[in-house]
């Protein structure tokens, strides 16, 4: 199957989930570090997907993937954080801390196809 569009993408369409959910349980935070690390994370796992897919060759996108792979993981790290300050309860840590390893397990099985 021909991909036309990063739109097209479930790495790409399960990291805006997560971006979108991050934004929803984060936005009115008033920890403003930690807010703006945590949703410039999120955001950059949709970006480099997208960035990469725009690119003109494998390895530039590859290259890309890695990139998101990463600030998922940042994303997983920081939900740790927020779930022992009681930013979030343990049913949310685990909603969204199973949404990042399936968007790293997608991208690594991506990567591999590259």
């Amino acid at each position: 199957m021909r991909v036309y569009k990063f739109e097209e993408l479930i790495s790409w369409q399960k990291s805006k989930i997560l971006t979108v959910e991050v934004y929803k349980d984060f936005l009115k935070h008033k920890d403003f570090g930690f807010r703006d690390q945590i949703m410039r994370a999120s955001v950059s796992v949709m970006n480099n997907i997208a960035e990469g897919f725009e690119r003109s060759t494998n390895k530039d996108f590859k290259h890309f993937l890695f990139i998101a792979k990463g600030s998922a993981g940042e994303v997983r790290s920081m939900l740790y954080v927020a779930l022992e300050v009681k930013y979030i309860n343990e049913q949310r840590f685990k909603e969204l801390y199973n949404l990042t390893v399936e968007i790293s397990k997608l991208l690594s099985n991506f990567i591999k196809k590259l």
